[in-house]
C-alpha cells in the first residue's frame, strides 16, 4: 500500500492575531513533494491554525490517493497528542476541527508523529507565505521563496503558545462520598482546492480572507529556509525562565449575587422557584462589591443571569462602573424541582431516595423534573463558550449563582463533578477564571469576600 507523509503547520501573529496554515504532502518512498496547501485565516489562534493545516493536509492526501496510509508529522505536541487520543480536547473550538480531521480518512489509515520545528520547515514556510499574502490582501499562490521573502517572514513570524504541553487529561474521578449539607440558594456543601473550513468564525474578526489552494508540484523545494521564529519552547519553561506569551486572556470575574431572604435560612433557591429579590443585606453587599470593583477598574463588560437576584446585583455594580448589563440565560441557577424553597433536612426527610441519588450521580435529577448537574454543566459550558467568543481578551463580570459559578471553576480545573461539593461560595463572593488562547484556563481566585468586611 502506498504511504504518504503530511507535514502541517499553522501560526498566529498575536495569538489570537492574523493567522495562516501550510501543509505539504510527500511521497514516503521517493521524498517527492506531491502537493502544497496554504490559507490565510484572518484573526484566530495558533491552535486553530495548526488544526486547519492538518485538515488541509489530510484532504490533499485523500485527493491524491484515498487508499494510501498517511503519516502526519507536526511540531504541535497538542494536535499530535489529541489526534492520537492520548490527550483530551478541552477547548470547544478545537472539537469541530478535530472531528473534521478524523472524518477525512479512516482512522486505521492515519498515524501521528511529533517532530521538532526544525524538521517542519516546508509547512512553516507555506504558513508564513499565506499570512504575508493575507496581509497584502492577496490570496496565497505557490512560488519559490526568495531570500527577501524569507527574511520578511523571519521578521514577522508567528509566535506559538505552549498549549502543546498544557492540555492534559483531567484527573481521575474521586471516589470520596460527598458530605450531606447545603447552604442557601442551592450552594452545595455536599456532593484540488481545499474548501474553506467551517466552525471557526466565532474566533475571528472575519476580515476578507484569501482562498486556499492545493497545488501539485513535481519536485521538492531544495532551498526551503525556515523563517526564524521568536517563539517559546514546546517544553515547559525552565526554572527562572520567562513563560511564553499566550496573549491577553479572556477573564471572567464571577460574582455570586447578594443575599436574599432565603439565604440565611439555607433553602434551595433555583430557577424554578419564587425568584426572590435581594434583601437589604444583599443590596448592601452588592454596593460594597461595586465599590471594590470600581477601585480596581478592570471590568469592561457586565453579564448577568436572568433571575431577579442577579439582575439586581448586576444593576447596582453596572451603575457604579458605568456599564450596561447584558443577560445570558445560560447562567441561571439549577432548577431544583420540588425541592425549591426547602432546606436540605426537609428534602432528606421527604425525598430520601432522590436525595441520595442526587448526591451520588451527576445525572440524577431533583424530585419533580429538576435539572441534573450534568444538564447544568452542558448549559453553563455553552454560555461560557459564547462569552469567550464575544469578549475575547476582555475582563467580564459575570453575575450568577452557586451552581453555575462552581461549574465554571470545576470545568476550568478539569475536576470531576463531585468537586462541586468541595467548594464554598458565599453570597456576593468573587471568583476569577482566566481563559487563554491555547484553550486552557487558570483559576485565579475563589470565594473572595474581602469587599464585604
Amino acid at each position: 500500500m502506498r504511504e504518504l507523509i503530511v507535514e502541517a503547520d499553522g501560526g498566529s501573529r498575536g495569538n489570537p492575531g492574523p493567522a495562516g496554515y501550510g501543509a505539504v504532502v510527500i511521497d514516503a518512498a521517493t521524498g517527492e513533494t506531491l502537493a502544497e496547501a496554504a490559507e490565510y485565516l484572518g484573526v484566530t489562534t495558533n491552535n486553530v491554525a495548526e488544526y486547519s493545516g492538518l485538515v488541509a493536509g489530510l484532504r490533499a492526501a485523500r485527493d491524491l490517493d484515498p487508499t494510501a496510509t498517511v503519516r502526519v508529522r507536526m511540531d504541535s505536541k497538542l494536535v499530535v497528542e489529541q489526534m492520537s487520543g492520548r490527550w483530551q480536547i478541552k477547548h470547544p473550538a478545537m472539537r469541530p476541527l478535530a472531528a473534521e480531521a478524523r472524518s477525512i480518512l479512516p482512522a486505521d489509515q492515519v498515524t501521528y508523529e511529533w517532530i521538532p520545528r526544525a524538521e517542519n520547515k516546508h509547512a512553516d514556510r507555506l504558513a508564513n507565505e499565506a499570512m504575508d499574502a493575507g496581509k497584502r490582501g492577496e490570496q496565497w499562490s505557490p512560488s519559490r521563496p526568495t531570500a527577501d521573502t524569507d527574511a520578511g517572514a523571519a521578521r514577522s513570524a508567528p509566535r506559538k503558545g505552549r498549549g502543546e504541553l498544557r492540555d492534559q487529561p483531567p484527573p481521575a474521578r474521586s471516589e470520596t462520598t460527598p458530605a450531606s449539607t447545603t447552604d442557601a440558594q442551592g450552594s452545595l456543601a455536599a456532593p484540488g482546492s481545499v474548501a474553506p473550513l467551517k466552525g471557526r468564525g466565532e474566533l475571528r474578526d472575519q476580515p476578507q480572507r484569501a482562498r486556499s489552494q492545493t497545488t501539485p508540484v513535481s519536485t521538492p523545494h531544495a532551498n526551503d529556509i525556515r523563517a526564524a521564529r521568536n517563539v517559546a519552547s514546546d517544553a515547559p519553561a525552565a526554572a527562572g525562565g520567562a513563560p511564553p506569551d499566550l496573549g491577553t486572556p479572556t477573564t471572567l470575574v464571577l460574582l455570586r449575587h447578594g443575599e436574599t431572604p432565603l439565604t440565611p435560612q439555607k433553602r434551595f433557591s433555583g430557577s424554578g422557584g419564587s425568584n426572590p429579590p435581594l434583601s437589604d443585606t444583599g443590596r448592601h453587599q452588592a454596593d460594597r462589591v461595586a465599590t471594590a470593583l470600581a477601585a480596581r477598574g478592570t471590568v469592561q463588560d457586565v453579564i448577568s443571569s436572568p433571575l431577579a437576584r442577579c439582575r439586581e446585583t448586576a444593576a447596582i455594580v453596572g451603575d457604579r462602573l458605568g456599564l450596561d448589563v447584558r443577560i445570558e440565560d445560560g447562567l441561571r441557577e439549577t432548577d431544583f424541582g420540588a425541592w425549591e424553597g426547602l432546606t436540605f433536612a426537609e428534602v432528606r426527610e421527604r425525598y430520601p431516595d432522590d436525595m441520595t441519588a442526587w448526591l451520588s450521580s451527576p445525572d440524577a435529577e431533583p424530585t419533580g423534573g429538576g435539572e441534573s448537574f450534568e444538564a447544568v454543566a452542558h448549559r453553563v459550558g455553552a454560555a461560557r463558550d459564547k462569552l469567550l467568543a464575544a469578549h475575547t481578551g476582555r475582563t467580564v463580570l459575570v453575575v450568577s449563582h452557586v451552581t453555575p459559578i462552581k461549574t465554571l471553576v470545576r470545568l476550568a480545573l478539569g475536576a470531576p463533578p463531585e468537586a462541586l461539593f468541595r467548594m464554598e461560595l458565599s453570597a456576593a463572593s468573587l471568583s476569577v477564571v482566566a481563559y487563554y488562547g491555547d484553550g486552557n484556563a487558570s483559576v485565579r481566585l475563589l470565594n473572595e469576600t474581602s469587599a464585604l468586611r
